[in-house]
């Protein structure tokens, strides 16, 4: 919101007028002294040249558009990563060695150009979904602008006008509010037009039903629930008509403080825990490859650099570019081995295939890394209302009067939803409702405003939660003439429209919160007027003084009696129900003749509200049902698996301290009888806490009632800085700064905010806590199957680092050229490790503690064993480039089909000295269809002629990484336990890799792409015969492993997460 436009010079002047009205408590002031305050009166309203003075101070009524981070600058931040920059590095290197050196090493002139151009287009790629992904992120900031008001009708310069545009609003308009209308700005209720106003502000407090509105000054230390003089922006009226006085506009609003929340929340949103590691990745494997770059050129400088050395001292220095470039080429490849290229596309493939499983179990996953950061989440903070309980009054409880005075009738009411066919009433009078049970039923249909509809398989309200209940019990109940159970699945409004039917309704006395009841006047069917009530117990007990027994006798309410009734009622309230009380009166003689007509006297007293108490007396008293939102059925187990998992529960709930332990005990957050005093705090009592973080380490659950959202935001931030990773869920528009702070933002997709959604990461499809766990458990499965791809993925990385490390430390030709290397890394190795991400679960994935956010994702011994298959990687891919110069036959396998000549060990290490060899001559050898010669330069045949012995290494590298594979479908369990059916998809993986393999072996055009040549059946059996012992050495790695479980994690338990404060 613009302060003053670009008058920067007048700000400093207004800015002590500005903050006085901001900080001036309307709530705590009266009608007059708020008039007084910004100079205005609803008659009058403001004038337009006042207007513009205050549009001078506080700026236009809309919130803040927050400058967004540029499209360049996104760009840059996408190469803020060190593997990338590393990629980004060897790209540029290898396109000016292209340019340089079209055809060495079997690369032909524009193939040359392959290697680098693959590698932009993969960082290209990438920064094109991190953008895509970093533009999504402000989306809250703009759903929230959705929930302001566009228009309002204003009073300026004594006219009234309506459709005014809400964003020229200034503190001191005047505006009236109707039924339906959106609240523009933050504003004082004035003056009631209709005797009762309600807003509907859920959205913004998290209150569950609307909030009645009145004129009388509150406590100046009220919270937002508390300020009933108030009503706020982008809230809506729901039902009666009033005049406000604007207080406070655009950000200074509680919608604008929201907007300033979200906003500083996303400025400190943090990497996921993966990412966290992967970077730390990138840094040691920088250091790495840097190591093992520099001494591969230590083990060659002798061939591009020597000298001798005369008088002691060097001299006559030699050095050869075309060498030094060569051996440059090959720190090159290095590089490119050593970089896992395909990873950012093999998690994200993981990680959406991930989303599509979580969908599945109705979890809407926004935000790809949010799969994994599910998988260590340590605390869940969960709200109470609609998460951990239907949000579904229903009545669980009914008290009728007994036979004789002094006696009570109780009935337990089954079922949890709307559906009246939900359960049904125990110990009912079967075949009779005897009179006092037909005018609780007759009370409950009629003096009621509420519905209930069918919408698909499920039933919903309209209207207020507790009086569809009441209908949904009447339904239960049943007919007069019918047991509760008979009532069938026809109509499921039958009984209450045959109630209305007989009792026909001709006004109303509304609910009003002094009085805390609602009435209706009937025409009964025996012709008479009767007036129905329903309200707070002991206000109708109060305004009782008969009572109605079973057969209908009517006597006088004695203090016995009432003292029972609110016995039940205490019993009622302490297990956390909500109760309402029924009543009735007969003698109506103002209303004998009434029909509705508003010329008739009576008429006049239902105007004035200020009647209601005194045609609510002498009342006859019925009974009483309790009412909850019961928990949902499948919530318990979901506490009892979060336990099992290690995974601490927190209840935050704005509904009151009883109401929330009770449903806490229920659900089993905590237990039965436990004694919970240190376990259970208000949001205030947290807040004055003095030792707050000591008091979230407590082990088992906590609640926190009667919470706003300060109190969560503070919540989310201290468990964060103690090191626990943090879901918390959340519906409200004063939900999202919480829900963008927290690791793992969780929005209600039924009854949740368009803002609340864009601030999460993940929303709940049936606002249902138990899909939360069972989201955990897929996230703990998706990071298990990540982990064992990256691991396979990065024990690739080390042969082939291995295999060019040796080739160099021993001075033989070149085996595997960069575009070789990268085509493994991106498509061979691709398929097996994207299947990797379809291994099954462990059987007890939720039995086991959460992985720590700083756990390592390569443990010692994880590296140890993949240095291991690593070097063998090295070894078999070098070593078959060296069998095939120097034997003719390995393991009983003939290599001399193809007519290539041999050499020695020691001319293989030395063949750049091959011109001064005398008599040295090859033969000529077939491949496929093509024949090498080589009698103009026999020393090519240690160049152009390695084609043969380069695709045996390639082969043996793709054949041994397809096995390894096989190693990564459990860190330490054998073959045998774990066969490889268990996950087809990686069998029918590593079919698709080999036949991309067999493809660039058998097209020509892509063999001379990629300098290689078919193979015959023989060297095939050679291949596989080199790469199948990887299995038997990582067979014995594990077993190895599993006998050592004990001795490298002497304690399985979850460690402390103490620190010092």
């Amino acid at each position: 919101m613009g302060r003053g436009g670009e008058d920067y010079g007048k700000r400093e002047n207004v800015s002590g007028a500005s903050s006085k009205v901001e900080n001036f408590p309307a709530w705590a002031r009266d009608v007059k002294q708020c008039e007084d305050k910004f100079q205005t009166n609803r008659e009058f309203g403001i004038s337009s040249a006042e207007v513009e003075k205050r549009r001078e101070i506080y700026g236009w009524n809309e919130l803040e558009k927050h400058e967004g981070t540029s499209v360049f600058q996104l760009i840059l931040e996408q190469f803020n990563d060190t593997l990338v920059r590393i990629l980004l590095l060897a790209a540029i290197i290898s396109f000016i060695l292209a340019l340089y050196d079209g055809d060495e090493g079997g690369e032909m002139e524009v193939t040359a150009f392959v290697e680098p151009i693959v590698i932009f287009l993969i960082l290209i790629v990438n920064a094109i979904v991190g953008i895509w992904q970093e533009s999504n992120a402000e989306k809250a900031l703009e759903a929230l602008k959705e929930i302001q008001s566009e228009q309002a009708n204003v009073v300026r310069d004594g006219k009234k006008i309506s459709n005014f545009p809400a964003k020229e609003l200034v503190p001191g308009d005047i505006v009236e509010l109707r039924v339906g209308d959106k609240v523009p700005a933050d504003m004082r209720v004035l003056n009631l037009i209709s005797s009762t106003v309600r807003v509907e502000q859920g959205s913004l407090t998290g209150e569950s039903e609307a909030v009645s509105k009145t004129v009388k000054v509150v406590p100046e230390n009220s919270d937002i629930q508390g300020k009933k003089c108030m009503v706020f922006a982008g809230t809506t009226v729901v039902n009666g008509n009033c005049i406000c006085l604007v207080t406070q506009i655009g950000m200074s609003t509680e919608i604008g403080k929201v907007h300033s929340q979200i906003h500083e929340a996303s400025l400190s949103e943090e990497d996921t825990p993966l990412k966290k590691k992967l970077n730390e990745f990138g840094e040691v494997l920088t250091m790495i490859i840097g190591v093992v770059c520099a001494l591969v050129w230590l083990i060659n400088m002798k061939y591009f650099l020597s000298w001798e050395y005369v008088d002691g001292r060097p001299a006559n220095f030699k050095f050869s570019f075309e060498k030094c470039t060569y051996y440059f080429e090959i720190a090159v490849a290095l590089a490119v081995a050593a970089i896992p290229e395909g990873l950012p596309a093999v998690i994200t493939t993981c990680l959406a295939l991930g989303t599509r499983k979580m969908a599945q179990k109705n979890a809407l996953v926004r935000k790809l890394p949010s799969v994994e950061t599910l998988g260590c989440t340590t605390v869940i903070c969960s709200d109470k209302t609609g998460t951990l309980t239907t949000n579904q009054m229903a009545v669980s409880k009914l008290i009728a009067i007994g036979s004789r005075p002094g006696t009570l009738r109780a009935f337990d009411v089954e079922g949890t939803t709307y559906d009246p066919f939900d359960g049904k009433i125990r110990g009912w009078p079967v075949g009779e409702m005897d009179a006092n049970l037909q005018m609780v039923a007759k009370i409950s249909a009629v003096c009621n405003d509420a519905g209930i509809e069918q919408s698909g398989n499920h039933y919903v309200a309209t209207g207020m939660p507790t009086e569809a209940a009441l209908k949904v019990l009447v339904e239960k109940m049943g007919l007069p003439e019918e047991d509760g159970s008979s009532s069938g699945h026809g109509d499921h409004q039958r009984c209450c429209q045959l109630w209305n039917k007989m009792e026909q309704r001709i006004a109303t006395l509304e609910f009003d919160r002094d009085r805390k009841s609602m009435g209706v006047i009937v025409n009964s069917s025996g012709g008479r007027k009767a007036l129905l009530v329903k309200g707070a117990v002991e206000n109708l007990l109060d305004r009782s003084s008969f009572m109605q027994l079973r057969d209908g006798t009517i006597i006088e309410l004695d203090q016995y009696s009432k003292d029972l009734i609110l016995q039940s009622l205490h019993e009622m309230s302490t297990d956390a129900l909500r109760c309402l009380g029924f009543a009735y009166k007969e003698e109506l003689f103002e209303f004998a003749t009434y029909n509705g007509d508003e010329d008739h006297p009576a008429h006049q007293l239902l105007l004035n509200p200020s009647n209601y108490s005194s045609l609510e007396s002498k009342l006859i008293f019925v009974g009483l049902v309790g009412l909850r939102d019961p928990p949902r059925k499948e919530v318990r187990q979901a506490i009892e698996d979060c336990k099992a998992a290690g995974i601490r529960v927190m209840v935050i709930t704005g509904d009151n301290k009883n109401t929330a332990e009770a449903i806490c005990r229920e659900i089993g957050v905590f237990g039965p009888s436990e004694d919970i005093s240190s376990r259970s705090l208000t949001g205030k009592d947290f807040m004055g806490h003095p030792d707050q973080k000591n008091h979230l380490r407590q082990s088992g659950g906590l609640l926190f009632s009667r919470a706003e959202p300060r109190h969560k935001q503070e919540i989310v931030r201290l468990l964060k800085e103690d090191g626990e990773v943090v879901a918390m869920t959340g519906d409200g528009v004063n939900d999202a700064p919480a829900l963008k702070l927290a690791d793992i933002g969780v929005a209600m997709g039924i009854t949740g905010t368009e803002v609340a959604k864009e601030a999460s990461d993940m929303v709940l499809a049936d606002d249902n806590f138990s899909t939360i766990v069972s989201a955990v458990g897929e996230g703990r499965s998706i990071y298990d199957n990540m982990k064992a791809f990256i691991r396979y993925m990065i024990s690739s990385n080390i042969g082939e680092v291995a295999s060019i490390f040796l080739t160099a430390a021993l001075g033989i030709p070149e085996g595997m050229i960069p575009v070789q290397l990268l085509w493994v890394n991106l498509v061979t190795d691709g398929p097996p490790a994207t299947a990797l991400g379809f291994n099954p679960p462990d059987k007890d994935i939720m039995k086991k503690p959460p992985r720590r956010s700083d756990d390592s994702l390569i443990t010692a011994w994880i590296l140890f064993r993949y240095l291991v298959i690593g070097l063998y990687v090295g070894v078999a891919t070098v070593g078959v480039f060296i069998i095939w110069y120097t034997h003719h036959s390995f393991l009983g396998i003939d290599l001399s089909g193809d007519g290539h000549s041999l050499v020695t060990y020691s001319q293989l290490a030395n063949w750049d000295t091959c011109n001064s060899w005398e008599g040295f001559s090859v033969s000529p050898f077939t491949a496929g269809s093509q024949v090498f010669e080589f009698n103009s330069d026999p020393c090519d045949y240690f160049r152009s002629g390695k084609i043969k012995a380069s695709t045996l290494s390639l082969s043996v590298l793709v054949a041994i990484e397809m096995f390894n594979s096989l190693n990564a479908l459990s860190e330490d369990g054998s073959l045998l336990t774990m066969p490889p059916w268990v996950n087809p998809w990686l069998l029918l993986a590593m079919s698709v890799s080999f036949g991309l393999h067999f493809l660039i072996l058998y097209v020509p055009f892509l063999a001379r792409v990629f300098g290689i040549v078919p193979l015959s059946t023989n060297e095939w059996l050679l291949v596989i015969s080199v790469a199948f012992p990887v299995i038997l050495i990582d067979e014995l790695l594990k077993f190895i492993g599993r006998c050592t479980t004990g001795l490298r994690y002497p304690a399985i338990s979850r460690p402390s997460k103490q620190k010092a404060d």
